[in-house]
């Protein structure tokens, strides 16, 4: 039996799944990953751990795929996006912990250069945030002494998590990275595609840190045996999002997914053609195939299943995520309780660094349970100000995909039908973000012929449609815009 390894490194676990070639899921290992929080607003994860912690999923489902006798033809990678490393290119050793997409420290920085916005939003379609990874590369070479000593003598080298794996499963051989990911950088030219020297100028940085931009699905290496086990064609590399809308196979102009993770993501594909926004969503590279670029919309949510781990870790009113859809049902309503989980600032269509969380809305006779059932609603209504956004730059989807850990819970996705008003089509599987990543790989060693012939292989679970009277919808969308004016206040 023939089967394609996907590698999905993420911000809350590192997984590896093995696929068949018609995209069944065979075997899978996760480890979960650890966040640290060193100041207020940033975060960081251990990039050895996310090493360590990659090679260990990946050599689990390998050793299992000997015994089943499964031949692996292709390794498709799929990554938490604009998490940013910088290593030493002779030794590999990161010089500092992987600032990640979530952290906020470079806010003062990003409003002293903000009258470059519309510059940098017009080569790169996104707007300026510390979100994005090249005030995260200037802060590392600024702050960290090592850094500036391996930058003079042309021994520093950036990635995106991606460009750090296939690194090391290369044994250094090939710093690269794939067009979707460099797009996430604010240092990629979309429309001419490669990197942007006055763009580079603006940071202060050097080209030489940065990787070569190849196609998604492309040659990106081998695997070392003596690292692996087994010399493995890397050929296929998507940011998480976009992996997620090629699982989803979202190929035509105007199909639409939302991937509710740590964070959740609404990604349009807009086909060759930029579109951009004038109500504050991005403008991305969706992937690029045999040197076409397909473009997308994009929406972030910062927190979202990250959220729901707040429940679980920080205040414990949950044990684990299953519990929520029990706790939500067991109440008729929030009694006017909201909450809005901006723990590291909100993301579009606000983008307000500054912002933290809030819980409004509380009296005597609030408890507990109030609280979890808002957290979830909190993941509607963020996606409900995505939507909002699109409909004001004249999109009007009928029908969303969806997928992730949140979407498990009915009662969430319900309630997201009913606030957003349109059809949720669930994923027949949840791993979509992963598959992806095969899917792509496989196209490049000719498994997959074309996208038709993936979108043979995609099945949904199920359909949610809205049941609410539009005066209630109303109603609590009125309730979360209050919310969220305290929050932004």
């Amino acid at each position: 039996m023939n089967g394609i390894l996907s590698i999905d490194q993420g911000t809350t676990s590192s997984r590896a799944i093995i696929f068949s070639t018609k995209g069944k899921k065979i075997i899978s290992s996760q480890l979960e990953l650890k966040q640290f929080f060193p100041k207020n607003g940033w975060v960081e994860h251990n990039p050895n751990e996310i090493w360590s912690s990659t090679i260990k999923v990946t050599k689990n489902v390998l050793n299992k795929s000997k015994k089943l006798n499964i031949n692996i033809k292709a390794l498709g990678i799929t990554n938490q996006r604009e998490t940013t490393v910088c290593w030493d290119k002779k030794t590999g050793k990161p010089v500092y912990n992987a600032i990640v997409w979530q952290d906020r420290r470079t806010e003062n920085y990003c409003k002293k250069i903000k009258k470059k916005e519309n510059l940098i939003k017009k080569k790169t379609g996104l707007l300026l945030d510390p979100y994005f990874s090249a005030t995260k590369i200037k802060w590392i070479i600024d702050n960290i002494p090592n850094a500036k000593k391996l930058l003079k003598k042309n021994q520093l080298l950036f990635g995106t998590i991606d460009s750090f794996l296939i690194w090391k499963l290369t044994d250094g051989k090939v710093h690269a990275t794939d067009a979707s990911n460099a797009s996430r950088t604010m240092l990629f030219n979309i429309v001419q595609n490669k990197w942007d020297k006055e763009i580079l100028k603006i940071f202060k940085l050097n080209k030489k840190i940065l990787p070569i931009v190849k196609n998604s699905a492309d040659d990106f290496g081998f695997t070392c045996k003596k690292i692996v086990g087994q010399k493995i064609p890397i050929s296929g590399v998507l940011g998480d999002q976009q992996a997620a809308a090629m699982g989803q196979v979202c190929f035509e102009k105007g199909s639409v997914k939302c991937t509710y993770g740590t964070g959740a993501f609404v990604i349009m594909n807009t086909g060759n053609k930029r579109l951009i926004s004038k109500n504050k969503l991005l403008t991305t590279i969706c992937y690029r195939i045999n040197n076409k670029t397909t473009y997308a919309l994009e929406g972030s949510i910062f927190i979202a299943g990250a959220g729901i781990q707040w429940l679980r870790d920080k205040i414990r009113l949950i044990n684990n995520a299953y519990q929520t859809e029990k706790i939500a049902k067991s109440k008729k309503n929030t009694q006017g309780v909201y909450v809005v989980p901006a723990f590291t600032g909100l993301g579009a269509p606000y983008w307000n660094p500054k912002s933290r969380g809030i819980i409004t809305g509380l009296t005597r006779n609030s408890d507990w349970k109030n609280i979890v059932r808002a957290t979830v609603e909190s993941v509607a209504y963020q996606t409900f100000d995505l939507f909002n956004s699109m409909r004001k730059d004249g999109l009007h989807p009928s029908s969303v995909k969806v997928d992730g850990g949140m979407v498990s819970n009915n009662w969430f996705t319900q309630f997201l039908s009913e606030i957003l008003r349109i059809k949720i089509v669930k994923s027949g599987i949840n791993e979509t973000t992963a598959l992806g990543a095969a899917y792509i790989a496989g196209y490049q060693v000719g498994i997959f012929k074309s996208l038709k012939h993936i979108k043979r292989y995609w099945k949904k679970d199920r359909d949610f449609k809205p049941k609410f009277n539009k005066s209630y919808r109303n109603k609590l969308l009125q309730g979360w815009e209050q919310a969220i004016r305290k929050t932004l206040a």
